[in-house]
């Protein structure tokens, strides 16, 4: 698995980007919601999506994502981010 990335800010913190594999709902296009991810060995489902946007201007820092913040079975929230250029999900976040 390749090492988490430091990029950009969320909040008052960076954001540190730690890549994972997701299993998708695959809507009118491809890989439209996240319905389970893999965290340090762990399968998780996805039960509820809780929120969800877009950053639509792609450049080196900020490449064109999408982004999903997540309620887990574990009864946590998780901020996964997909990276549409690379075609690559992370785990962005965890509450």
């Amino acid at each position: 698995m390749e090492p988490a990335l430091k990029i950009g800010r969320l909040g008052a913190g960076p954001m540190v980007l730690n890549p994972i594999q997701v299993e998708c709902y695959a809507g009118c296009k491809a890989d439209e919601t996240p319905r389970r991810f893999a965290r340090e060995g762990q399968r998780l489902e996805v039960l509820e999506v809780l929120d969800r946007w877009h950053e639509a201007r792609g450049h080196a820092e900020w490449p064109r994502a999408d982004y999903f913040k997540v309620l887990a079975a574990d009864q946590h929230q998780y901020l996964l981010k997909h990276d549409l250029e690379a075609d690559a999900w992370f785990l962005a976040r965890r509450w």
